[in-house]
């Protein structure tokens, strides 16, 4: 029980320290704004490739791949729907229906941020499920993993949401909110047991074809969109290296 609140402890706290860091970064130029939100597209691809694809493709079988398969393009497509979604979303802005239906750019950031929190509550789950096991080293494998993508991930839905109007107060608490999710996955996914064993290789797969959507419509065309392409791009390319070899990968 003890290692059950130290995991859900620890993937809170990261993205809190990553709300912190974003709170103190968010006068950063675009060239660096574009070269972190590079780093951390480059994070979460891997993340969404190494900690939610693949573990879905191992934990279903060769068997039923096409679970894992339709659980990523219903998760693209959920995405997709989301964004339609958006103009309805400015009761948790803070922002008047008339300035968010105006303004495209809190649509975009606010479907950054509800992926952000989409694939909270698998990866908690994830996390939380392997504490069941007699031996937790791969529980605590998992909780390292998604900590450190927790950080840069924390420190990127801060700076667009302040850049776009919404208060610093509405900001934390979205970010805590976010932060919330994760706690609850790991504790869904201990209690759950066996059951959710049989539910996480869908739910990962549902939550790694979202993070694919955003990363790949609303992460990079962002980061190329003020002439620091080149740089954004090798920032990327560092983001996913960097959790392959921390993964062991390489």
């Amino acid at each position: 029980m003890t290692q059950v609140w130290l995991s859900a402890a620890g993937l809170c706290s990261a993205t809190l320290i990553g709300t912190a860091l974003g709170f103190a970064v968010k006068q950063l130029p675009h060239k660096w704004n574009d070269v972190i939100m590079g780093f951390c597209a480059g994070v979460m691809l891997s993340a969404a490739i190494l900690g939610l694809i693949l573990p879905a493709y191992e934990q279903a079988g060769t068997q039923q791949w096409w679970v894992i398969a339709i659980g990523v393009l219903i998760g693209a497509m959920f995405l997709n729907l989301l964004d339609l979604a958006t103009p309805h979303l400015h009761h948790i802005t803070g922002l008047d229906p008339e300035q968010h239906s105006t303004n495209s750019s809190i649509n975009r950031i606010m479907l950054f941020v509800m992926a952000i929190a989409l694939h909270k509550l698998p990866e908690g789950i994830a996390a939380g499920v392997g504490f069941n096991a007699a031996d937790t080293t791969d529980a605590w494998t998992v909780t390292l993993g998604i900590s450190l993508q927790n950080v840069p991930e924390g420190m990127v839905v801060i700076s667009p949401l302040l850049l776009a109007g919404v208060s610093k107060f509405r900001t934390f608490l979205i970010s805590l909110s976010i932060a919330l999710l994760e706690i609850a996955g790991v504790w869904f996914g201990y209690a759950a047991g066996s059951l959710s064993a049989h539910l996480l290789p869908a739910m990962l797969a549902f939550a790694g074809g979202a993070m694919l959507y955003v990363v790949s419509d609303e992460m990079i065309p962002e980061t190329h969109a003020h002439g620091y392409q080149k740089q954004a791009t090798y920032a990327l390319l560092i983001g996913f290296m960097t959790l392959l070899f921390i993964e062991g990968h390489i």
